[in-house]
């Protein structure tokens, strides 16, 4: 095994990796607030990745790829590991061009923004993802939650992922087998997604581009701004039971803890000050889900992936840390 000196080196010694020691980590998120990172690692090519990967895969070390944070919660205290971070080519989306074909297929990498890939397909006159729009994620971080929205998902929009094993090579997956649940997929902790292949279709850009404002204003009118991770728990019944409606019917829209609070506009966000603390964050999420398993016998699972947090904290909050138990 590695210590971090020897890890550190083998590591900026790869072709492609920019290395940064003790970075900030939370500024990278959407919650803005967290520690820092012991070491990130930005990795602009695949091949790049592989020899991280072979690295890592032999090293004593947490790792966590993250995108642009959009459902993170770091710890005040940091995270005491490896972060990667996917750039340049991972950023990469090729839109053929649109001929008579019923559907098109649109490889969109692993670090492209899910709203960009969203205005870009529709711009290029292809329909179906559309629903993307609102969703301040990349596609790598979509495929790994299903991520969706607006009636539709990233299991309905896919016909499969490329997908890596830190230590080994890349494997194309279909959408079969990617195990898609809600908000969920059975993609491991070690796995990176590298790209994605869309299957869209031929529509008029009109129609998309008025559906995107739609989209874009009814996410204004009913989502807060301000600094939070979008939606915190899982709709206990999908379709049926929203937990939002849950944690509102309990009076609990605008509760408090320190500088999290629950939001007024929507109650299953939850919302931090600036320069607030991420263990009043996780503090409220955790005093929420009690309440509302205590109240109601609904036991709220979140979608927030917890970075330094000990398990116990991810497991009262009803979340899951962000790397597997010993890696």
């Amino acid at each position: 095994m590695m210590d971090a000196v020897a890890l550190a080196v083998a590591l900026g010694a790869v072709q492609g990796v920019t290395l940064e020691r003790d970075s900030p980590l939370g500024e990278l998120t959407t919650y803005r607030i967290g520690g820092t990172a012991a070491l990130t690692v930005s990795i602009d090519h695949v091949e790049a990745l592989i020899e991280v990967g072979r690295i890592l895969s032999e090293a004593d070390t947490s790792v966590v790829v993250l995108g642009r944070g959009s459902n993170v919660l770091v710890a005040d205290t940091g995270f005491d590991g490896v972060v990667l971070r996917l750039v340049a080519d991972f950023e990469a989306v090729s839109i053929p061009t649109v001929g008579a074909a019923e559907l098109v297929e649109v490889s969109a990498g692993s670090a492209a923004p899910l709203p960009v890939v969203a205005r870009r397909t529709a711009a290029a006159g292809l329909g179906g993802f559309e629903w993307a729009v609102g969703v301040p994620g990349t596609i790598g971080g979509a495929v790994r939650m299903n991520a969706g929205g607006h009636g539709s998902d990233m299991a309905a929009s896919i016909s499969g992922a490329t997908i890596l094993t830190l230590g080994g090579s890349p494997r194309w997956v279909g959408v079969d087998g990617v195990g898609f649940g809600f908000r969920s997929s059975g993609i491991a902790a070690d796995d990176v997604v590298l790209d994605a292949t869309l299957v869209l279709r031929p529509r008029e850009v009109e129609r998309s581009e008025a559906e995107i404002d739609d989209i874009v204003r009814w996410r204004r009118e009913h989502q807060p701004g301000g600094q939070n991770c979008g939606s915190v728990f899982v709709n206990p019944v999908p379709g049926e039971i929203s937990a939002g409606a849950l944690i509102d019917t309990l009076g609990l829209r605008g509760c408090r803890d320190g500088t999290a609070s629950v939001s007024d506009k929507h109650a299953n966000f939850i919302l931090s000050e600036p320069g607030g603390a991420a263990s009043d964050v996780v503090r409220l999420m955790a005093r929420v889900r009690a309440e509302v398993l205590e109240r109601t016998g609904h036991d709220l699972r979140s979608e927030v992936r917890l970075l330094g947090f000990d398990a116990e904290v991810a497991e009262a909050a009803g979340a899951r840390p962000a790397t597997p138990a010993g890696h």
